[in-house]
């Protein structure tokens, strides 16, 4: 339609109307004269909304779980991380009830042996200055840390430090082929030198070739001039094979350490000596052996077996 006058006042005229209508309808509530005429155009109109509506509802919903979705994958993925950090929370407090139970044990051993020890953790193991067997712990020089000390756990020896840093110290395992200890026998006092064979027990040379040592028993650590780099009374092993001696000025044993080398965490070392030797204060109880069983056999003579000093007569 062109634009004219005559135009303009028609489309005035009809939304003159559209809104006398429409007062007229709101006036007239469930009376009003123009609901006949809108139940008719909703007769016309409405299955043409329900189709434009199943058709739409779908692509509705689509989007609606589409978000939906999102939310929930956001949610999931916050639980997810909540769980994470809760699992992450629960297996450091298990570490640290495990390092509490190992430093309860090496403050036990400090206090029974009288040894001033400085706790360290371990960082690293590996090789380290051409060692195989070597471990570095987070103290070092700032932490009064010197060359050639004593270190040990709450199971016995450990090794000695070989190389300090300001804030770190490289530790020589004991079972290290290239790591010695002047050792001593629980009660008899027989005296030797130890030296690690890797993942083998300790081998053992007694000065003493005819030396009386038996499987189970026990030795300690001999000590150092001034105490360096091996203080005196610390645990090392027990006897696990005596070679036979043969005649042989030295015996030969092979121990197992009482330090699991694959397993260390928590380690103190010995900054200050004992005043005085342990011995063998520090090692810990015997084991109670256990008591075989025996068993008693009782006969009970049958009524029909002939009295001690009778003789049956052939009928």
């Amino acid at each position: 339609m062109r634009d004219t006058r005559e135009s303009r006042l028609l489309l005035v005229l009809l939304i003159a109307v559209a809104f006398a209508l429409i007062t007229v309808d709101i006036r007239g509530g469930e009376d009003s004269p123009v609901d006949g005429a809108r139940q008719a155009a909703a007769a016309v109109f409405g299955p043409v909304e329900d189709g434009v509506s199943s058709a739409v509802n779908p692509v509705g919903n689509a989007v609606s779980a589409i978000r939906d979705s999102g939310e929930r994958h956001d949610r999931l993925a916050e639980l997810e991380k909540e769980n994470a950090a809760l699992k992450a929370k629960l297996g450091s407090d298990d570490r640290n009830t495990s390092r509490l139970k190992q430093l309860d044990k090496m403050l036990k051993i400090a206090g029974e042996g009288q040894y001033g020890i400085k706790g360290a953790q371990v960082i690293a193991i590996g090789a380290a200055q051409g060692f195989s067997w070597t471990i570095t712990v987070d103290v070092g020089a700032h932490d009064g840390i010197q060359r050639d000390m004593t270190v040990l756990n709450g199971d016995g020896l450990v090794g000695r430090v070989t190389t300090v840093g300001p804030d770190t110290a490289t530790v020589l395992l004991a079972n290290d082929p290239d790591f010695t200890v002047g050792t001593r026998m629980e009660a008899s006092d027989e005296l030797g030198f130890a030296s690690g064979q890797g993942d083998r027990p300790l081998r053992v040379e007694l000065l003493n070739g005819k030396a009386d040592v038996k499987k189970g028993d026990r030795l300690v650590t001999f000590g150092s001039q001034a105490d360096k780099p091996f203080v005196p009374g610390v645990p090392v092993g027990v006897v696990s094979r005596v070679d036979p001696s043969g005649g042989d000025l030295t015996r030969t044993l092979y121990v197992t350490p009482y330090v699991s080398f694959t397993k260390l965490d928590i380690v103190g070392i010995v900054v200050e000596a004992p005043k005085k030797d342990p011995r063998d204060t520090v090692l810990p109880a015997k084991p109670k052996p256990t008591p075989t069983p025996t068993v008693t056999v009782t006969v009970t003579p049958s009524a029909n077996a002939p009295l001690d000093g009778e003789i049956q007569q052939e009928q």
